[in-house]
């Protein structure tokens, strides 16, 4: 056994732990370069009331704050289904090095009896000129 299978084990039975909790059936762990586990995390959108919380997340924004650039692109997150929409941008503002996942979103979707969350209706972009103003210049 190698030691992603190790580590998406891990991400497996986390999730688990998070659906006996009463949350949605996610789990994640981040292993650093030397091969240790750092932290690990579970969803607690539910019992925390917190849509937020899902442990990619909550692994994105604990390396963004504990970890220096360098050892954060070292790292590699172990998650029990690939990263939503939300997570995905928060990883890769967080400096992470790689993400394994266990179980693809398309794979997720086969197994999910009712329909996904409506999306919200967007307008814009309207204001260019003067929403230009505090964004100019901060990137460069």
């Amino acid at each position: 056994m190698t030691s992603s299978e190790t580590f998406l084990r891990r991400a497996i039975a986390l999730a688990a732990a998070a659906r006996e909790a009463g949350n949605p059936p996610f789990g994640s762990l981040l292993v650093g370069p030397d091969g240790e586990v750092l932290v690990e995390a579970q969803n607690t959108t539910i019992t925390e009331s917190n849509i937020s919380y899902h442990p990619e997340l909550k692994l994105a924004v604990w390396a963004a704050r504990e970890l220096t650039p360098e050892v954060a692109a070292g790292t590699t997150m172990y998650t029990s289904c690939q990263p939503c929409e939300m997570c995905t941008g928060a990883l890769a503002r967080s400096g992470l090095g790689n993400v394994v996942y266990a179980l693809s979103n398309e794979q997720f979707s086969t197994l999910k009896t009712t329909p996904g969350f409506p999306a919200v209706p967007q307008h814009g972009p309207a204001l260019f000129e003067e929403a230009r103003v505090p964004v100019d210049g901060y990137y460069n």
